[in-house]
């Protein structure tokens, strides 16, 4: 692509910060959390209707019983599509519509900016990277200079999993030039290039009811096992290998004077190598099945699992083309290690090359405090228009 066609995505991003306030305000001020099939729909006819209102073609493909997954795409400029070879596969930018907050929060902490910082339930995480997204799509629609053919997608489960968005993500990734998830960019202003994987677990736990005074010796204690459990699973815990076991929900028992006939314990695991995972859930799974209390039995059941996201040459090569092409925009880029998981650990499985927090710069997510630095949205979106454009210098 010429440098004519850069100046001219670049030209026509810089002047749109106050369009994209208000794409994320009307975001941001609708519900859409994971478990809320219908606000998370709703965000995303917001994003049909921007790709429909820009001319940019957008597919619906349906969740069962979280939201559906949207993509927009776009064909190569003029010129690229008669490039050989990887020329010829997918741009992919993606992002996640849902959050983690219960329906009527944007109710009760509506979109607001003040002294430059915008707040609300969603806006950096990642309400902000979505918008950011959509008008990169639509700056090269409206110049016509994308190097290859370009795919948005936003899927609706990211928070809780993505059980019905993997697959779809996985399809994409498959025939994936590159990935640029624009999860929010971090505080520092730096990106994600690698991040641990994670497996969220709920197991249940039986015993046997008894009058815990008349016949307490007919009774099994289920919380009794579980606090065995919870024990010996947080033993797993290996700090120096990036390996941690966390036991973030308990509950259990019948009533104070009764023996307990059942428990449950909710794990969260994180890890960096890829090698780990089977490791550690053997272990897990030998606790689980182990009766720490003679007559209990326990059942596990994975929730929802992320893969790592580790950062492989091609995604090194893609990481300094970014860090280039965002200098440019006079932003300073590092790339970060991230304990959090996201969807991007996906898409690097499958082998595609990927980016990570590419979206505008914000922090304190998933609380009251989350919020996004507004002047990073337009320089941000330029940065990532560029490194679009500048794909053959990475090799890619």
């Amino acid at each position: 692509m010429s440098a004519t066609t850069e100046a001219r995505v670049l030209d026509w991003l810089a002047g749109r910060q106050d369009e994209m306030l208000v794409a994320l305000e009307a975001m941001v001020n609708t519900d859409g959390g994971s478990y809320d099939k219908a606000g998370v729909d709703a965000v995303g006819e917001q994003v049909r209707a921007f790709f429909s209102a820009h001319g940019i073609p957008v597919e619906t493909v349906p969740g069962s019983r979280f939201g559906d997954c949207i993509r927009a795409t776009l064909d190569a400029g003029e010129g690229a599509e008669a490039n050989e070879g990887n020329a010829r596969r997918n741009i992919l930018l993606m992002g996640h519509r849902d959050t983690v907050f219960p329906k009527g929060e944007p109710e009760r902490r509506p979109f607001k900016v003040e002294n430059g910082i915008a707040t609300g339930p969603g806006v950096a995480d990642m309400k902000a990277g979505l918008v950011m997204n959509m008008f990169v799509m639509a700056a090269f629609k409206a110049v016509g200079g994308a190097p290859g053919p370009m795919v948005a997608l936003f899927t609706g489960d990211e928070e809780i999993g993505s059980p019905e968005g993997r697959p779809v993500i996985e399809t994409e990734a498959r025939r994936a030039r590159v990935v640029f998830n624009s999860e929010p960019g971090r505080a520092n202003g730096g990106v994600v290039t690698g991040r641990k994987g994670g497996v969220f677990m709920a197991v249940e736990i039986e015993g046997r009811a008894a009058h815990s005074g008349g016949n307490f010796e007919q009774g099994i204690s289920a919380i009794g096992e579980l606090a065995e459990k919870v024990r010996a699973i947080h033993a797993l815990t290996d700090l120096k290998r990036g390996i941690t076991l966390n036991v973030g929900l308990v509950s259990g028992g019948q009533s104070v004077n009764t023996v307990a006939p059942h428990a449950q314990l909710q794990i969260d695991l994180r890890y960096v190598e890829p090698g780990d995972r089977d490791e550690i859930m053997g272990r897990i799974h030998e606790i689980v099945a182990k009766s720490f209390v003679p007559g209990t039995r326990a059942e596990m059941t994975i929730r929802g699992e992320f893969l790592p996201l580790t950062q492989t040459p091609a995604a090194a090569r893609v990481f300094e083309m970014y860090r280039e092409a965002a200098s440019e925009a006079g932003l300073s880029i590092t790339g970060d290690f991230s304990g959090g998981c996201a969807d991007s650990g996906f898409t690097a499985a499958m082998g595609a090359p990927t980016l990570c927090a590419v979206g505008p710069v914000g922090g304190k997510a998933h609380s009251p405090e989350e919020y996004l630095e507004v002047a990073s949205m337009v320089p941000r979106a330029q940065a990532l228009a560029r490194a679009v454009l500048r794909l053959d210098r990475a090799g890619l």
